[in-house]
């Protein structure tokens, strides 16, 4: 029978990524017999070139079968909640996993980084299928090639699961997505399962911190580095600790924070945590356009970063120093008022800045990105003054996160549709008409408009690829919106006055 015959083929699989043992093989048969409701076993011969190289395929078989069978109903979610059942069935223990990598750190970082994320891809933790869906493309800006992902993959929610949820009982277990308690969780409804996730623990200024990857990875080693206290996000002194000490420990990765207040901060707020990996973002190549200094700091290096958003980097050898003045440019920008170009520190009592940090080592030298941040709003501007502003939604409404601030746009799924529907209508006679008849492309107008002005002899070869540059060029606008200081000669010389009253209150 064709059911036996996929098991057979997936416990192969987990001994051959060494998910299994041999001796493991029979117990993880007999856990995944149970899940699907099976009390009879056939043998069957596999050959290793039936081995797949991710497991996707026979775990859809095995989804078709439970849906089958009525084990499980036939959305998403539950195929999703069944899937990572089964790869649980076959998921090494978590003491196992950190045992491996501490073994392979002492020989070297990277080989252990490169063994757990191995892990994390055959485990099926990382959705390699669905990540495969992202389109992703360079564009040359004036700041270098910023990274474009369109975001194609993560599901949306099937109907029949949302009111499902409706109906479930509340539950505050774990208490967030990041929370340490999700490691081997079986999943409901409303939260996902993860009984095939495993974390690395780590010290970093004293705490216990965990490292694991994003399910849905945005580049190459896409990590989350979590406090296991879960507390909301705050930058300070000790963050900066942390992000340097962490890249100390793991030279080849980068590790940063998103800002700590709502608008300008990340989609989580609620649980202190990092994001890093293996991947140099456009921001890390760019250039330092102007260079400065800070008193009483002569073996820091500094200076203004060419970038669409407000950056100074502080690069030195010692770590505690460069920690020591991250947190005196931290202390000065928190209160800092600068009502000429609308940076105003609070609201009464509400604070408006913070900063965007984000750490690597080049050779023996540390390095600090503080992107300077403020989360205030107006009635012209009730997203945020520094967010991205109106003419750019069409492309980008939601907040700057780090990963945006370092160069890589995550943009809305719909956007493949869009641009294949402009692509068409771009290159025809009356192509004003059509996009304003067409709901869907109707926000873009006044964008293709421009575009047009630019581009005189667009035909339907070059359409699509011209769109999809002037996507990274908005992006690179984007970006200004959210920088506090503007690149125009006003704004250039309220970043200098900013940082002479840093040098001034040190």
């Amino acid at each position: 029978m064709e059911i036996f015959k996929v098991i057979e083929t997936l416990l192969k699989y987990g001994i051959k990524n060494n998910l299994i043992g041999k001796y493991d093989e029979i117990i993880s048969r007999n856990e995944i017999l149970h899940i699907l409701h099976i009390n009879e076993w056939q043998d069957t011969v596999v050959h290793d070139n039936e081995i797949p190289q991710y497991p996707t395929d026979l775990l859809k078989k095995l989804c078709d079968y439970a849906v089958e069978k009525n084990i499980i109903e036939d959305t998403i979610t539950f195929r999703d909640l069944l899937d990572t059942q089964i790869m649980g069935a076959m998921t090494p223990k978590p003491t196992q996993i950190i045992e491996k990598f501490h073994t392979l750190e002492k020989e070297d970082i990277k080989k252990a980084t490169d063994f757990y994320y191995d892990f994390a891809n055959k485990s099926n933790y990382i959705r390699i299928d669905r990540i495969a869906k992202n389109m992703h493309w360079l564009s040359k800006t004036e700041y270098g090639n910023m990274e474009i992902t369109v975001n194609l993959s993560k599901p949306e929610k099937d109907p029949r699961d949302i009111a499902k949820q409706k109906n479930l009982p509340q539950s505050s277990y774990p208490k967030c997505l990041l929370c340490y308690e999700n490691v081997g969780y079986f999943g409901r409804l409303n939260h996902p399962a993860r009984e095939n996730h495993r974390v690395i623990p780590f010290e970093l200024a004293n705490e216990e911190w965990f490292m694991q990857y994003s399910p849905y990875v945005y580049y190459n080693e896409h990590a989350i580095v979590f406090a296991k206290e879960h507390r909301p996000m705050k930058i300070t002194r000790e963050a900066f600790d942390r992000l340097t000490s962490f890249v100390g420990k793991l030279p080849h990765y980068f590790l940063g924070s998103n800002a700590d207040l709502p608008i300008v901060g990340g989609s989580i707020l609620s649980h202190d945590h990092y994001q890093g990996g293996h991947h140099e973002f456009p921001m890390a190549k760019a250039e330092i356009e102007k260079e400065i200094g800070f008193k009483g700091y002569k073996n820091i290096k500094a200076g203004i970063v060419k970038w669409p958003m407000s950056v100074i980097r502080i690069s030195g050898k010692e770590r505690t120093e460069l920690v020591d003045l991250a947190d005196k440019i931290l202390k000065c920008w928190r209160e800092y008022s600068d009502s000429s170009l609308e940076i105003l520190a609070y609201s009464d009592d509400t604070p408006h800045n913070t900063v965007t940090p984000i750490a690597r080592k080049r050779g023996h030298m540390f390095e600090l990105d503080l992107v300077l941040r403020n989360n205030r709003t107006s009635d012209e501007h009730p997203l945020g003054i520094f967010h991205p502003h109106q003419d750019v939604h069409n492309i980008k409404k939601e907040n700057i996160g780090l990963i945006e601030v370092m160069g890589l746009a995550v943009l809305p799924g719909r956007l493949k549709e869009e641009l294949e529907i402009l692509s068409r209508y771009v290159v025809e006679s009356h192509w004003e008409d059509k996009i304003k008849s067409d709901e869907k492309v109707e926000k873009h107008l006044n964008w293709i408009k421009n575009i047009m002005k630019k581009h005189h002899n667009i035909t339907s070869a070059t359409a699509h690829d011209i769109l999809k540059e002037e996507v990274g060029i908005t992006f690179s606008r984007v970006l200004e919106d959210a920088g506090v200081y503007k690149r125009d000669e006003k704004g250039q010389a309220g970043f200098l006055k900013f940082i002479e009253h840093v040098n001034n209150n040190i």
